[in-house]
This record gives C-alpha cells, structure tokens and sequence, in this order.
C-alpha cells in the first residue's frame, strides 16, 4: 500500500502494553495479541484514509494517541478451545466491565476472536464462536455496523484481520485492491465520525 503513508498524526504503539490510550474516548479499538502487527498493518492505513477524509471537510484532526487499544483477552492462547470454560467467563466479565463503565461510542475489533468476545457484551444475539465468522461474514457485519450506526449506544465495529477474499484466485489479487479496500472502510467510518462531530470528543484542539 505505497501511497497509504505513515505521517505524524499516526498512532504510535507500544506492543509491549497489554493497554494504552485514553478510556474515556469515544473509540477503542480491540486486538487479539496473538497478531499485534494488525494495529499496524491493519487500523495504520485505515486511520490514515479517516483522518484525510475528516480533514478535507472539516478541517481537524483526530487525537489518535488518546485512542484506547486494549487486547480483546489476556491469553489468547487458550481461547479458541475454551470458549465455554470458566476462563473465558472471567476474560468477558472484565471486558463486559470497562466497556459498560466507559461506554465508547464506536468498538472496533480485529479478527473473529475479537469480535465474537465482544458480540458477546454488546449485543444479544446467539453466541457462535469464532469459528464462524470468516472475512465475508465480518465484511457483511461491518455493512450492518455501519448500516445502523447510532451514536446513542456503543457501536462495534468489526474488521477482518486479511483483506483479501476467500477463494480469490491468487493470480487476480494485487496490492492494489488491498489499498482499495483500506480507503473504502476508511471512508465508511470516517463519513460516520463527520456525521456525528459534535458529539465525539476526539478532536485534537
């Protein structure tokens, strides 16, 4: 993604942290520490899209530092044979904690574990598993997201961890529809946080 450049107004992170940022933003973002380079590779390029876009039209830029990254569970590891055990119980019930504490308005996930720990707070629907969502389910989810955003509730938000599609003949994939990608889910949630200015307080002033 050649022309997605990292600039000063890029998160830095410390990888190092299982959490960072502000909680009392408006934005968290969830990641599954097994695959920290997605803050990089994956929300980098995306916020770079959102912060163009909302600079365009209104002229300011989002404190990306106060952005609060937490991983989505303290030991990944276990997780994917444990969805039923006590453990994952315990890692729901301390997320389902802070997030009805400090109630952020937009919940991005990373991945299907990510986003399946968080389903489970923020919605009532049937529990799944991770096993379940695959790209094209998350893409769909992310339509719905933003579809009924509501800046009223804590909307979540999920992202798929690849970009490219499954089944897509390896020949016909370039770094070109990846970028292409980057700049639409940028610009879907960059046209959500323009909507609702007044009433995000994540504005560097």
């Amino acid at each position: 993604m050649s022309s997605l450049v990292v600039s000063k107004y890029s998160p830095i992170v410390n990888e190092q942290e299982v959490e960072f940022g502000d909680k009392s933003s408006p934005i968290w973002l969830l990641i599954n520490p097994k695959y920290l380079a997605d803050y990089r590779t994956i929300w980098t390029p995306i916020l770079e899209v959102i912060q163009d876009k909302v600079y365009r039209q209104l002229r300011r830029r989002i404190n990306s530092q106060s952005i609060f990254v937490k991983y989505a569970a303290s030991d990944i590891g276990i997780i994917p044979n444990s969805w039923r055990a006590s453990v994952i119980a315990d890692e729901i019930t301390l997320l389902k904690e802070s997030i009805l504490k400090y109630r952020p308005t937009i919940l991005i996930t990373f991945g299907a574990v990510a986003y399946e720990l968080a389903r489970r707070i923020v919605e009532t629907k049937m529990e799944t598993g991770p096993n379940y969502w695959n790209t094209v389910n998350l893409e769909n989810e992310f339509e719905q997201a933003i579809a009924k955003f509501n800046i009223n509730r804590t909307n979540q938000i999920p992202l798929p961890r690849r970009f490219k599609k499954p089944y897509e003949d390896d020949d016909l994939f370039s770094w070109d529809e990846d970028e292409n990608y980057v700049r639409e889910i940028g610009t879907k949630i960059a046209d959500k946080v323009i909507e609702n200015k007044d009433n995000l307080k994540i504005w560097i002033e």
